[in-house]
């Protein structure tokens, strides 16, 4: 019961009777295309007997292809039994999965017998998605990064600078940086260490048996680390910084920022004197 469905087991002691057959048990065919899933049977005598397909999909959910003498819905549109195979029309990659063709006469010595047929959808790689930065610094390590999720079977991934691919690059020592790697299976191009050489327009290609898809290109400009303007900036700040010191005690020394805590003192003084006279004045009233 791996895919969903319960197994029916055979009954009688001889192994001949129903007997199943197919032309291919492993069907390979493109997307929108048509195809057969073929099963034949011979039955040990003419008797009422039942014809079921069911499919496993590669996700693992079970279905009904056919059953109590009618295609399920889903099918209806698209395929059709020819004898106890089925034709499919306009393949989607959907259909793809394991289809069982099983037989049950229930006069027949050895009364069940199934066979299984693997359906595999070929599909041509969609466009690429491409992560290249615009920019990036000598001496720094850069990752481009490329893929897609359609193709069956995978796709190769190939990366390709100013239009050249950069494994025929590679072959010039001059014309490309040594230190880059390619993952063909996931499209990452990896480089341990840029140099300017690397500025140029990037793209990937995304190929399979059955087509060939590539990104828009994107520059990708490498430059080196302007150590005077660094330095330049340095200078500048330090003596923005000294000057603002130099002013903070000038003003010391002038008594600008002593001023205001003398006449706060002041203040403080009339407030005591003004309170003191107030009780005086209270307290001679009082008497």
């Amino acid at each position: 019961m791996q895919d969903g469905f319960p197994r029916r087991h055979c009954t009688g002691r001889q192994a001949s009777a129903v007997i199943l057959e197919s032309d291919n048990l492993n069907v390979k065919e493109l997307e929108f295309g048509e195809t057969i899933l073929s099963c034949k049977y011979r039955l040990e005598k003419e008797q009422q007997h039942r014809l079921e397909w069911k499919k496993t999909a590669l996700n693992g959910a079970a279905s009904f292809v056919y059953f109590n003498n009618s295609l399920s819905a889903e099918f209806q549109k698209r395929v059709e039994m020819m004898g106890a195979s089925l034709r499919f029309r306009n393949l989607t990659r959907e259909d793809a999965g394991s289809y069982r063709c099983e037989i049950s006469a229930p006069q027949d010595k050895k009364n069940f017998q199934e066979i299984t047929i693997n359906l595999n959808v070929l599909v041509a790689p969609s466009i690429p998605v491409c992560d290249i930065p615009s920019s990036a610094m000598s001496g720094s390590a850069v990752v481009l990064k490329c893929w897609e999720k359609q193709g069956n079977p995978a796709s190769i991934y190939r990366w390709y600078k100013d239009g050249v691919p950069l494994d025929i690059q590679s072959q010039n020592a001059k014309a490309v940086n040594a230190s880059y790697k390619v993952d063909t299976a996931t499209g990452t191009l990896h480089f341990s260490t840029v140099t300017k050489r690397d500025t140029g327009e990037y793209y990937c290609e995304a190929s399979n048996s059955i087509g060939t898809q590539r990104c828009i290109a994107k520059r990708m400009q490498v430059d080196d680390l302007n150590l005077a303007a660094i330095i330049s900036a340095v200078v500048i700040v330090s003596l923005v910084i000294t000057l603002c010191g130099c002013g903070i005690c000038y003003a010391q020394r002038k008594g600008y920022f002593s001023s205001g805590k003398s006449s706060k003192k002041e203040n403080a003084h009339k407030l005591a004197s003004q309170a003191e006279s107030d009780f005086k004045h209270t307290k001679s009233f009082v008497i």
